[in-house]
This record gives structure tokens, C-alpha cells and sequence, in this order.
């Protein structure tokens, strides 16, 4: 009878553990370099489990690249006050945050500045909005 109730206790403990295993780490990003990038959002992707805001970057010779910040999803960015009607396509916008180690153009969202000043952040690398009241 001891045997059966380890086995169900161990069995519980393996279960419980399956959504933390589904989750990636934040490793792909190096963490001690910061990328700032000035573009046009293309997209912002308000989705679960992590929102992808996406925008097109010109250099110096008129190439455009296309850049791609992950953020948390929609639930946590609403309660710091990040609206998906924020950054819209074609709205200006200089983005920060810590680039892929492998080079791609993706990087972890920081924080976002609007052509009008609104700051966008995450709390680490920019200061959040203000939440309106209510």
C-alpha cells in the first residue's frame, strides 16, 4: 500500500512540473549588451505567452532590416499600461533591449519610445507608463 502512494505522490510532483519544463529561458538574449534601434512598427503581435513587436529599421544606405522585440503577453503588458493601440503600424518608434546571441534580428523588449515622447517600459530598462486610474 506504501508503494502506491508514492508512486501517485510521484507521479503528482512529474505532472505539476510539465508547464514550468514548456517555457523557455531568457538565455538566447545576451543580458550584457543593450541594442537601441529607431524604425516604423510593422506589427505589434499582442499574443500569448509573449507579444512581439516588430518594426523596420533603415541604415545609412536606405536598407531596410526588419527587427523583432519579445515581451510578455498581453495580460502583464496591460497592467503596466502597454495597449496594443500604442504602437501601431506606421507609428515612429526607438526601441531598446538586449540582442540575440546568435545574431538574429530579434532582441528582449526593454523599453519603446514614441516620435511624441511617450516612453514605453518594462521597469529594468525604461520606466513603465503611467497606469490611468480606475
Amino acid at each position: 500500500m506504501r508503494s502506491v502512494a508514492v508512486v501517485a505522490l510521484a507521479s503528482t510532483l512529474s505532472l505539476s512540473a510539465l508547464p514550468a519544463l514548456a517555457h523557455h529561458s531568457a538565455s538566447p538574449f545576451d543580458s550584457s549588451k543593450t541594442i537601441t534601434l529607431s524604425g516604423v512598427v510593422k506589427d505589434f503581435e499582442y499574443t500569448n505567452p509573449h507579444s512581439w513587436l516588430v518594426i523596420d529599421v533603415m541604415d545609412s544606405d536606405g536598407r531596410v532590416s526588419t527587427w523583432s522585440f519579445e515581451s510578455q503577453g498581453p495580460a502583464f503588458l496591460v497592467r503596466i499600461g502597454i495597449l496594443k493601440s500604442d504602437l501601431t503600424p506606421g507609428t515612429s518608434v526607438t526601441v531598446t533591449g538586449h540582442p540575440m546571441r546568435d545574431g538574429t534580428h530579434a532582441a528582449s523588449f526593454m523599453k519603446a519610445v514614441r516620435a511624441d515622447g511617450k516612453v514605453f517600459g518594462m521597469g529594468r530598462g525604461g520606466a513603465r507608463p503611467t497606469p490611468k486610474p480606475g
